[in-house]
């Protein structure tokens, strides 16, 4: 017998579907004659608690038809217990980010993440959106489904599971409306699709499944015209549904939000967004008009008010609750050119390499094991740690920033916690690739190679602290700094505690009584220790080397033990003694060019960061200089646009006066024609006049 989970994303039949990665059925309808009955659910707008709710007679239409198949289904409070992987509010904005940033490869070149206002009930909304590929309708399902997920055999891409879009959703909100636009490619059509992913909806109108409804147009020519999946009565109850659950009034308002789109990219809108306890948002959108923020107790006042104390501790204090700060440090590179932009504001990629101080490098090379990946010779992790730049105001700052194919994992991971101040200030960063992340992308699958890694992170942290700490006002702490420079792996480091454990012999042929016996000596290796590599503000200042051999002659010493386990024999034969002044000789000549060297290199870095100075002001003389050419170039465009436009205007109004006085002239040409014919008459008419007069009086006279 089989079962499959049924989501009905858009009510459609699965004939138009061409999708042969889904199982049959996946797609099908419930029939409205076994929809269960429609009740309303008040829900809770606390994110804890929105899964506590009755639901009476789901029992009842337990078997509704789906295609003839014994099936279990998908309830819509998993979508609320899926989420609830997401402890951590930022953890989820993490998820939303890297669907952008594995959209790099489809032309990507920025996300964009703000706060909007729902017109229906004026509450806040959550925006991220991007210029990436976009999805088609099919591609659109498959991102609505559970656990479907293309990137899974993609390499070096964040999302494996298909399970990140919906967790992180519903962790921020209790409802999402996805717009996503994808130019046609190979010959097929653009497409745009809307679908709406609503535990709202879900819950007030008594849905058992989860049922996702979709809207897909496709593009004729200059229009987009609607791609029907199923019939036009189906296409027009998911219409109904979309406008009455999402923030907008209607169709025409739902196509609207494609004018931010443009060609192609997505557009992901979370309303309904969680309160805490206390009733508010647990997002506030209202501490920082640059910044989105978490409420509760991730929220330390005393860390905000540190951060500006100590500038370069800043993200290890603020990460917790600030997006911005978080999203910073988020990824171990970002790809030359993409923008992560943050309510209008670029986020400014951070590396934590740059607050560290007397740096050091570490190989770690994992043991071989039984799993594919640690069999692989070439994966290694460098380990780059060191004191944060504000150490020496002794704040509790320490822990490893741990990637993962580019995705920080464990933000400020603290894996030794020392009774006292031990560890403080030391500061690390790694990619750990040979390490499983969990689904959430906030920790590490609990493994064997975990476990090494750990215990080795912690070892490394110790031998730097009881190194420097001195040098940062801490009591020197004594031991060895093995391994804290090179390459170092769990074998080679068995391989040493092994040839330490097992003391060297050395024969005296002075001594006859010992008979030649061999005789123990117990010599500290110095090929345990080696010298971490300084960098960024870490320098020796010619003391340190000295005390390290003091130390080492004081802590030498030498136990010559006979045949038989007797009581060690005085150590002061003359070979002994003859390799002991030799050793301290060659020692302080070491030191002596030890010192010269370092004074060299000293010297050689002075003059190189006086040359960066220098050069430091003459680019910000010629930025200064930029600005000012910009400034005046924008403010000559500016003038001959106004020139430009009172041109226009005074050719405009001369160009008007002078078709009004082409009509005046026009209109007296016309008068002065009329004049000149009125004229003409009234000669002709004085003429006649007086011709009639004489004519009469010539009359008259000869009458008389």
């Amino acid at each position: 017998m089989s079962s499959a989970p049924v989501i009905d994303l858009d009510g459609s039949d699965d004939e138009c579907c061409n999708n042969n990665n889904l199982p049959d059925g996946f797609l099908d309808p419930l029939p409205e004659k076994h929809a269960p009955p429609r009740t309303v659910v008040h829900g809770c707008k606390n994110f804890w608690k929105a899964g506590d709710f009755d639901d009476e007679g789901s029992a009842a239409n337990w078997d509704t038809y789906t295609g003839g198949m014994d099936h279990v289904r998908v309830h819509p409070k998993f979508l609320h217990s899926n989420a609830t992987s997401h402890k951590w509010v930022l953890g989820a904005f993490a998820e939303l980010l890297d669907n952008s940033l594995d959209e790099v490869c489809n032309g990507a070149t920025y996300v964009n993440i703000d706060m909007l206002l729902n017109k229906k009930d004026g509450n806040k909304m959550f925006l991220i959106e991007d210029n990436g590929g976009g999805m088609d309708p099919d591609k659109m399902r498959q991102c609505m489904s559970l656990g479907y997920s293309l990137k899974s055999k993609v390499a070096d891409v964040i999302g494996q599971y298909g399970n990140g879009f919906k967790t992180s959703t519903m962790r921020l909100g209790a409802d999402v409306i996805v717009f996503t636009r994808c130019s046609g490619k190979d010959g097929k059509r653009s497409t745009q699709s809307i679908g709406l992913l609503s535990y709202t909806f879900l819950r007030s109108t008594g849905k058992e499944d989860i049922v996702v409804p979709m809207l897909d147009y496709q593009k004729d020519g200059q229009e987009w015209k609607k791609l029907i999946r199923s019939s036009p009565g189906v296409w027009n109850k998911n219409v109904e549904a979309v406008v009455q659950w999402s923030p907008f009034s209607s169709e025409a308002s739902l196509l609207k939000q494609f004018d931010h789109i443009k060609d192609q990219g997505t557009r992901v809108i979370i309303y309904n967004l969680w309160d805490d306890d206390q009733g508010q948002l647990e997002l506030d959108f209202d501490a920082d008009e640059e910044d989105i923020q978490i409420r509760g107790v991730n929220r330390d006042e005393k860390n905000i008010q540190m951060a500006n104390t100590y500038p370069n501790s800043r993200h290890y204090l603020t990460y917790r609750h600030s997006l911005r700060s978080y999203a910073s440090i988020l990824y171990l590179r970002i790809p030359p050119g993409f923008r992560m932009i943050l309510r209008g504001k670029d986020i400014q990629h951070h590396n934590i390499v740059n607050d560290m101080m007397m740096v050091t490098e570490i190989t770690y090379r994992p043991m071989p094991n039984a799993d594919k990946v640690s069999q692989n010779s070439n994966i290694v992790a460098v380990v780059t740690m060191g004191f944060v730049k504000d150490a020496k105001a002794h704040i509790d700052v320490q822990g490893y920033n741990v990637y993962h194919k580019n995705r920080l994992i464990k933000p400020f991971w603290r894996l030794w916690t020392a009774a006292g101040s031990d560890g403080r200030g030391v500061i690390g960063v790694l990619e750990a690739n040979f390490v499983e992340p969990a689904h959430d992308k906030q920790g590490f699958e609990r493994t064997i190679v975990l476990s090494r890694l750990e215990n080795r992170l912690i070892q490394t942290q110790k031998d730097y602290w009881r190194t420097y700490c001195h040098r940062i006002g801490y009591a020197k702490r004594a031991g060895n700094n093995s391994a804290l420079n090179g390459e170092y792996s769990p074998e080679a480091s068995s391989k040493k505690k092994k040839s330490a454990s097992t003391p060297p012999t050395i024969s005296s042929n002075k001594h006859q009584k010992l008979k030649s016996t061999p005789l123990t000596v117990n010599i500290p290796d110095d090929n345990l220790e080696t010298t971490p590599r300084h960098t960024n503000g870490g320098s020796h200042n010619g003391n340190t080397a000295k005390e390290s051999t003091r130390n080492d002659a004081s802590q030498s010493r030498f136990a010559v033990v006979g045949e038989n386990g007797g009581a060690p024999i005085n150590s002061s034969a003359p070979g002994l003694y003859q390799l002991v002044e030799e050793n301290c000789k060659l020692k302080e000549q070491f030191e002596k060019r030890d010192e010269d060297v370092l004074g060299d290199h000293l010297r050689d870095l002075e003059r190189q960061r006086n040359q960066r100075k220098t050069l430091e002001a003459q680019l910000e003389e010629v930025k200064e200089k930029f600005e000012n050419l910009n400034k005046e170039q924008g403010s000559m465009i500016d003038i001959f646009a106004e020139e430009k436009d009172t041109h226009e205007t005074e050719a405009a109004l001369l160009r008007k006066k002078l078709k009004e006085a082409n009509a005046k002239k026009q209109d007296l040409v016309e008068r002065v024609k009329r004049l000149e014919l009125e004229k003409m008459k009234s000669h002709q008419w004085s003429a006649g006049k007086k011709v009639g007069f004489f004519l009469l009086v010539l009359i008259i006279g000869l009458y008389i």
